[in-house]
């Protein structure tokens, strides 16, 4: 399906640009973001909330394991965003 170019000379135009960018990769991004948050609060459970272990396993550990996994999903969220955004101004140069 051919779109054509965002016109990013007016501010309806770039506001309609920022919002179809916030569009894209969402879902990899939220789930990163989520388990992000989460193994940092997991990171911080012993000295905040005076746990010591979670199902048997460190909070550390859950917390690490959890930004690790985190880790990949916010950088194949970032490169799509950067390789649709090249598409889509490619398009607009004449690339």
């Amino acid at each position: 399906m051919h779109r054509p170019p965002p016109d990013l000379t007016t501010r309806a135009g770039r506001k309609a640009f920022r919002h179809e960018m916030r569009m894209v990769a969402v879902r990899p991004r939220r789930w990163g973001l989520w388990l992000l948050t989460a193994g940092f609060l997991a990171l911080l459970a012993p000295s905040a909330f005076g746990v010591h272990t979670l199902f048997g396993w460190s909070p550390s550990l859950i917390g690490i394991v959890l930004m690790l996994v985190a880790l990949p999903l916010l950088i194949v969220g970032a490169s799509r965003r950067r390789r649709y955004r090249q598409g889509r101004l490619g398009r607009a140069q004449g690339e």
